[in-house]
């Protein structure tokens, strides 16, 4: 299994800070906010000395099952029953539960590249077989349905907003997708976890084109939870006894007190509305000042809080630009490898999840790095 490359970013810039650095941390996708305040407040309030934080079903505290599913009703006007909502351990959980209950030994499944490398590290753990395709520029690096029709496969996933890019699929395309996945006998898993991050039009969900789709989405990005691990998926109810009773097998439950705060979480969807207009104004900035530090060729993204840029002009490997910038500019950033093992050499991702503050000191540092260069 490869390494997750952008946590061994970390761990470095981690150690330098340790060694008395001040690192500007453009590397992981960590929302600067934390938890929406108004729900942390609630939360110790009300179950932190009162609560044993023992097991909770196994499919997940049903209140906070109801809760996601009133948000669907809010944000795509859909009517999910709470049954098909299952509470996991984090979205990565919800990965191997999908992978698990989908998939025999052996099969293959469709992932673009460039993609989040995680995809393929557990469905390689799992004896699974990935058709990784290069996506093109002109399609904002997502699959298109002819990478569903020239490829056998069992399986395809599909990230909108995407993860290293933040380009977005509209409607149009994900419904030709998604009918293309059914004709082919393909099952379609969405990675929905950057919904609601989003700078113009709003991303649409699998679910508002088919039931017969995986969704995966976390309380990690919209609502700033990353720690807590509280993920969720929605299946077709067919398939909900199947899930329930591996996730009983493989992890009891997701954890009590971060379900217990995602059902406050909930009630603070505002609060967070709010955090993206911190990222638009850190997106904004980017793009004006990335060209003056030495980084001209960039996507411009739809969603999350990624900009994934093109260094090959630069004429160095990005394994080792992220060390350099690291080094010199005290600047972390991921290299594309991470992401896209033939052509990641020529990229870098920043995440643009701090506060603005941040954001310009890091571009500053970069400036100063890019002169002196």
């Amino acid at each position: 299994m490869n390494p997750f490359i952008v946590m061994s970013v970390m761990d470095a810039a981690r150690q330098a800070e340790r060694s008395g650095n001040l690192i500007s941390h453009l590397e992981v996708g960590q929302p600067f906010s934390g938890a929406p305040k108004g729900a942390m407040s609630l939360f110790l309030k009300k179950k932190f000395k009162k609560e044993p934080f023992g097991y909770t079903e196994s499919l997940g505290i049903r209140e906070l099952r109801e809760g996601v599913s009133k948000l669907y009703q809010k944000w795509y006007n859909l009517s999910i029953n709470p049954n098909r909502i299952i509470i996991t351990q984090g979205s990565s959980t919800a990965f191997q539960l999908a992978f698990l209950s989908l998939f025999d030994l052996g099969d293959r499944i469709i992932l673009g590249s460039p993609g989040y490398p995680c995809y393929k590290n557990i469905l390689c753990s799992y004896g699974l077989q990935t058709v990784e395709v290069e996506t093109k520029i002109k399609n904002r690096f997502q699959l298109e349905s002819n990478d569903l029709i020239s490829n056998k496969a069992e399986g395809v996933i599909l990230a909108s907003p995407s993860n290293p890019t933040g380009s977005m699929l509209s409607r149009s395309r994900i419904e030709h997708l998604i009918n293309t996945a059914e004709e082919q006998k393909i099952a379609f898993i969405s990675d929905e976890i950057y919904h609601g991050i989003t700078y113009k039009d709003r991303a649409i969900s699998a679910l508002e084109v088919s039931d017969n789709v995986y969704v995966i989405n976390s309380f990690s990005k919209f609502f700033g939870m990353t720690g807590w691990r509280i993920g969720w998926m929605i299946v077709p109810e067919s398939h909900v006894l199947q899930i329930e009773r591996l996730a009983q097998n493989l992890f009891i439950c997701a954890s009590n007190p971060g379900q217990l705060l995602a059902i406050e979480s909930l009630k603070f969807e505002y609060e967070q509305s709010k955090i993206i207009l911190t990222y638009k104004k850190n997106l904004n900035y980017l793009i004006k000042n990335l060209p003056l530090a030495g980084f001209k060729t960039f996507i411009v993204p739809d969603g999350a809080f990624y900009i994934y840029v093109d260094i090959s002009e630069l004429g160095i490997d990005s394994m080792k630009l992220s060390k350099e910038l690291l080094n010199l500019a005290k600047v972390a950033v991921t290299p594309g490898y991470d992401f896209d093992q033939s052509r990641g050499h020529n990229y870098i991702r920043l995440s643009f999840a701090r506060s603005f503050a941040e954001i310009k000191d890091a571009i500053e540092k970069l400036k100063i790095w890019h002169k002196n260069r």
